[in-house]
């Protein structure tokens, strides 16, 4: 498997991972979602939404869409699970166009991501989504654990990549469009 394939895979993965923990979350109990928890972010509702800013910041560098730091900034947050679930996923489907979009060598392109007081810092196409794919699982990992203080029980996240798994993430990837 080529680094590109991989980060194909990876976005992939995104978007399955997010879809089974959003499964959850949108089944919570009214008021579980923004409840105040023990974590970086205070509630589930916080955890996901600064996901979700984050892709789009960084989305913003990978695309050379010129908004820079404002693309986090401006973020609106969601206040409920179901638009939050449903932006994610739009997310989800454009970072796995761009990832789809993207060569090798592309993979080897500098574009300048916002740092604010750091200046604007070019990096590797690369290196970003390896970031927003770390991001994104240390965050999730985050919700996952708040989830089980809830009345549901947290999703199995880790299902994706090995074939001793297909038939546990089968029916969740055909439904996604995703081949696995």
């Amino acid at each position: 498997m080529t680094l590109l394939e991989h980060l194909c895979r990876m976005a992939r993965n995104n978007l399955w991972s997010n879809d089974r923990l959003y499964r959850a979350v949108l089944a919570l109990q009214p008021g579980e979602f923004e409840a105040e928890r023990s974590s970086f972010f205070p509630s589930i509702k916080e955890t996901l939404n600064h996901i979700l800013a984050v892709d789009h910041l960084y989305l913003d560098f990978l695309t050379d869409g010129g908004r820079g730091a404002a693309a986090y900034d401006d973020f609106v947050p969601f206040d409920d699970a179901a638009s939050l679930a449903e932006a994610q996923a739009d997310f989800d489907r454009r970072l796995i166009a761009f990832c789809d979009s993207l060569s090798e060598t592309g993979l080897e392109r500098r574009v300048i991501t916002d740092r604010r007081q750091d200046g604007m810092i070019p990096e590797k196409i690369r290196d970003v989504l390896a970031h927003v794919f770390l991001h994104d699982i240390h965050h999730r990992g985050q919700v996952h654990a708040m989830l089980s203080g809830t009345s549901v029980a947290p999703p199995q996240l880790d299902e994706f990549l090995l074939d001793c798994d297909v038939k546990l993430r089968k029916a969740e990837v055909e439904r996604l469009g995703l081949e696995s």
